[in-house]
């Protein structure tokens, strides 16, 4: 369906650092799934699709060069992706070994499909799926008390699909804290925009402002002024601000200059575990989600095919965790305090290039968007971006000092 919406002049797109040509990405998902499934392995096997190698590679082609390529059209790649799929479910009926590619593949392509839903909101297209209006809702004001302790940070290898940056658990001590019930609100955040918070340096930190001079960001991006509050671009519309969905399309520099203005800190990705898995009096035996090990639903989590848009922070409470936080999973990405780093003893996993090469200068994110699929999405998810990033749906919520 993301594709199917395309129009003709936006199969490319503009040449931008934060984005792929939707042509190319609908190219590279074929040769992912061939590449993993049909080629790895078979040293010497050729693509199906000639020249597919130097068309779709991530790890080779250069982004910049993604928009110059000689790439098949719409339908020439469409029959591509049919026959990598056709090929895929014949192999995986006599070759149960295939199982785990088959699972990357899976997930690989989910993650680029929310990607391209990010992509269309950037690039001002069309929303992708029908959007509610005027969605009631509150504010959820107020901390909850968390008392910490010793648990398993990380995913177990239990026979599903994990991916090598959640291996494996390993125990670490988290000290009593205080996180908030909700994510951060576009009325808080607007609060710091109007007390001048952009333009004033002691809020941010000396990457954050060089950040902000280098953007001239003086809100969140696709706020704009209407001198008597905020409108915003959401897709290809404008309308105004609700103020009780949580801030989205802020970097972590952003949400890091408001907590530093509110007196207030990113948890560590330690923490947000900790709340999201956890239940009171017993930290021993975690969760997959913050309401226990069912699949989620709509009255849990606002993921992909529910809403299409953020909700308010007050919605989904069939989904709070075991100590009373809502919206753990879904509606909006919640940057954390720490830098991606590996868990003890990593291993990288055979593609080789979805984590290793990442460490050490991205920030980690946890809980999902409105546009990631529930079948992706767990409490041990660890979501990655460098902290400049105000493109992705990203949001926060906050610890007491």
């Amino acid at each position: 369906m993301l594709a199917s919406m395309l129009e003709a002049g936006q199969w490319l797109g503009p040449k931008l650092d934060i984005v792929n040509p939707p042509l190319w990405e609908l190219g590279h998902l074929g040769w992912f799934e061939e590449h993993w499934c049909l080629r790895y392995g078979h040293a010497g096997k050729a693509s199906m699709r000639a020249g597919a190698d130097a068309l779709y590679d991530s790890a080779r082609v250069p982004h910049s060069r993604r928009w110059m390529l000689p790439l098949p059209d719409p339908e020439e790649t469409r029959r591509y992706l049919s026959a990598v799929r056709d090929s895929v479910v014949q192999r995986l009926q006599h070759d149960p070994a295939l199982d785990y590619f088959a699972r990357l593949c899976a997930f690989h392509e989910e993650m680029h499909c929310e990607a391209l839903t990010y992509t269309r909101q950037t690039l001002g297209y069309e929303a992708p799926q029908a959007l509610q209006s005027g969605t009631a809702g509150t504010a959820w004001p107020g901390d909850v008390e968390i008392e910490g302790g010793r648990f398993s940070l990380g995913a177990i290898n239990d026979g599903r699909f994990i991916f090598d940056n959640e291996k494996t658990a390993h125990v670490v001590e988290v000290r009593p804290f205080r996180l908030a019930r909700a994510p951060v609100t576009n009325g808080a955040f607007a609060e710091f925009v109007e007390a001048q918070g952009y333009s004033t340096r002691k809020w941010w930190s000396d990457e954050g402002w060089k950040w902000r001079n280098r953007t001239a960001a003086e809100a969140p991006l696709y706020w704009q002024s209407t001198g008597a509050g905020w409108n915003r671009r959401r897709f290809d519309r404008i309308e105004p601000l609700p103020e009780h969905e949580p801030v989205i399309h802020v970097s972590w520099f952003e949400a890091d200059a408001w907590c530093r203005w509110a007196g207030r800190r990113l948890p560590t990705e330690a923490e947000w575990e900790f709340a999201a898995s956890t239940t009171p009096g017993s930290s021993a035996n975690k969760r997959r989600y913050p309401w226990g090990d069912n699949l989620p639903d709509a009255e849990m989590a606002n993921l992909y095919g529910i809403a299409g848009q953020c909700l308010p922070v007050s919605a989904c409470a069939a989904g709070d965790s075991a100590w009373g936080v809502r919206q753990m999973i879904g509606n909006v990405w919640e940057w954390t305090a720490d830098w991606f780093q590996p868990y003890p003893g990593f291993v990288r996993d055979p593609y080789a290039e979805y984590s290793e090469p990442w460490f050490g200068n991205h920030k980690v994110l946890r809980g999902g968007c409105h546009a990631t699929r529930a079948t992706l999405i767990r409490n041990t998810w660890r979501n990655f971006y460098t902290p400049c990033r105000n493109d992705v749906y990203a949001g926060f919520r906050t610890c007491a000092l």
